[in-house]
């Protein structure tokens, strides 16, 4: 019987639309979720044979492009495992980047927060959980999201409250906000030859493209209306596309945003746009 290092390797190698890395990376999930298995354990001895039948099915659904998340239906997020579903995104390192900004930023307790487009629920969820007394709302304009993101809040003890509002011709129902957020759909359409098949084929088109004609469109919407939801010194953050940074940061110091900045993630590439509304 092969060790456990080289069934894993083995597997990883029939993982061939990732790089090896990423393809043993996946495969030591997959043996963690079905077996108990971790990538540090010494096993001197692994037998295929005694494998749980699923594994095999969902190990075929990998070969075929389908993101592991959405096969096992959760996946990681500041620490925490979120629900996911072909309804939602899957969480992503760059958010957890900006979630953490957000909490780096506003230490004190009691906030009033809201996330526009909010998926898994991942990031309000987040912030709930680790800001002190904050008073947190989050829309989206997919039910199928929602229903994930209420399934979470709940499972993981957040008090969040969620409702549905289509950002482009409603105002979410709240005011007097310290912070506004949002990780909107900003991927203009024809970017999509430039992506990867596991993201085109299985992730929802509705969270992650944008008309070309107008694709800082989610941008300015929010923003408009965040200087009606915003109280005086409030706080914006987007997560964007690293292709429009300034266009963005242009657009924020346009409709009259102070303290503007455009802040790169750790590879290097424009993320995280902030700004707060006049005093």
């Amino acid at each position: 019987m092969p060790t456990f290092q080289k069934l894993m390797s083995s597997w990883a190698d029939n993982l061939d639309i990732y790089d090896k890395q990423e393809s043993e990376s996946l495969v030591s999930w997959l043996f963690e979720h079905h077996l108990g298995w971790k990538r540090s354990d010494s096993l001197n001895k692994a037998d295929p044979a005694s494998f749980p039948p699923k594994m095999f099915k969902d190990f075929e659904r990998m070969k075929s492009g389908e993101p592991i998340q959405y096969i096992l239906g959760k996946g990681p997020f500041y620490g925490r495992e979120f629900l996911v579903a072909p309804a939602t995104l899957i969480p992503r390192n760059e958010t957890e980047e900006l979630v953490h900004l957000i909490i780096k930023e506003n230490r004190v307790a009691g906030l009033k927060i809201l996330d526009v487009g909010t998926g898994t629920g991942c990031i309000p969820i987040t912030l709930a959980l680790e800001m002190a007394n904050s008073e947190v709302f989050a829309v989206d304009i997919s039910e199928e999201a929602l229903e994930i993101a209420r399934q979470n809040s709940d499972l993981l003890g957040a008090n969040v409250i969620f409702s549905t509002c289509d950002i482009l011709t409603q105002v979410p129902e709240v005011s007097n906000l310290d912070i506004l957020v949002s990780n909107p759909p900003y991927i203009p359409v024809q970017q999509k030859n430039q992506m990867q098949k596991n993201v085109l084929d299985f992730e929802p088109e509705l969270a992650l493209f944008v008309s070309d004609e107008n694709p800082l469109i989610f941008y300015r919407t929010i923003a408009e209306k965040g200087k009606q939801l915003l109280k005086p010194g409030g706080k914006l953050y987007f997560e964007i596309n690293e292709k429009y940074g300034k266009e963005v940061a242009d657009l924020l110091q346009e409709l009259g945003y102070l303290e503007v900045k455009v802040l790169k993630d750790l590879n290097g590439k424009d993320r995280i746009a902030k700004a707060t509304t006049t005093s």
